[in-house]
């Protein structure tokens, strides 16, 4: 461990303890005397208010009231937070005007060296969803939809909601327990128990118009709604052994439902299971062309009929043209 992060986390370690010693120093992160005392000596330096006793059993505290010292940034920390900033623009994320502030505060605590560094950044490094011709760190376009925000400040506080969707013409309500927010395909969706049908229900966030908890009395347990869907889980019927090229393929993209667990220490061989609902047209046709997506370094173990068919039909189509 580097110096500089090494006392960062010291900072932190004794900042969040009423007392401690140059021993539980030296143990903690394998270190000698001398740089435990070292390191103390240079956080007393940056303004941490230490106070020494003296003593046989004596150490040092934190005087009340302290303040943590500025943290300080590596190059490739700096870096690091830089092209994450950039990796997710225009991508619908909340609280995206929250990150002009963040940046701001990020900008002033590095030197004029690094900021040079991230100015090159800027111009050489594109992402999916950039705007070549003004490729800005902060690109407050393509916002979430407005309940997205209103909805996290909710599930934050409770996961028991009723959701008002508008599906057609109608405002309908559904009383859910929250178990996923997630993104697919450019779309926020809810992943829900409904606490009246007691079945798992999908709710696109672009459809939500309101978002209120639910009252308690109405409530069943966290416990319950979690035996009632594993009785409502499907049996597994697709089952496929994936190779290096399948898997860097997997890890490009997958659908939220569908996991694999690797069969060697290097991760180079894995193994896919899940159940495919045949009789739901959309499902088929996108677990379909996923399949296709994944490519050929794959082998079938089990497979609907329905997916086998799908996968021909397009094989076939394919081919003629």
């Amino acid at each position: 461990m580097k110096k500089v992060e090494r006392i960062n986390i010291i900072m932190r370690y004794i900042n969040n303890r009423a007392h401690f010693t140059i021993s539980e120093i030296m143990r903690e992160f394998n270190i000698s005397r001398s740089t435990a005392i070292r390191d103390v000596r240079e956080i007393e330096a940056m303004g941490m208010p230490l106070v020494a006793e003296v003593g046989r059993d004596g150490g040092y505290f934190v005087m009340n009231n302290s303040v943590l010292p500025t943290v300080r940034f590596t190059d490739n920390e700096i870096k690091a937070l830089f092209i994450a900033f950039m990796a997710t623009r225009n991508q619908q994320l909340p609280y995206l005007k929250s990150r002009q502030s963040l940046a701001e505060k990020l900008l002033g605590l590095i030197s004029e060296n690094q900021q040079d560094d991230l100015v090159l950044l800027n111009q050489v490094l594109l992402f999916e969803g950039t705007n070549p011709h003004n490729p800005e760190l902060l690109d407050l376009s393509d916002l979430p939809h407005p309940m997205l925000e209103k909805l996290i400040q909710i599930l934050l506080k409770d996961s028991y909601l009723v959701v008002s969707v508008e599906e057609g013409r109608e405002i309908k309500s559904y009383p859910i327990y929250l178990m996923h927010l997630y993104r697919k395909k450019s779309s926020w969706q809810i992943e829900g128990f409904d606490l009246e049908e007691k079945k798992r229900r999908i709710i696109p966030v672009d459809n939500l118009t309101d978002v209120k908890p639910y009252p308690e009395k109405k409530r069943i347990s966290k416990k319950t709604i979690v035996e009632q869907l594993s009785k409502q889980e499907e049996a597994i019927n697709l089952v496929l052994e994936l190779g290096p090229k399948a898997i860097a393929q997997y890890k490009k993209y997958y659908p939220l439902n569908i996991s694999i667990s690797y069969t060697n220490p290097y991760q180079a061989t894995a193994v896919l299971k899940t159940f495919i609902n045949v009789h739901h047209a959309e499902e088929l046709a996108e677990i379909t062309n996923w399949l296709l997506f994944l490519g050929e370094d794959i082998k079938v173990r089990e497979m609907p009929k329905e997916v086998l068919e799908g996968l021909q039909e397009r094989m076939d189509i394919l081919g003629n043209n």
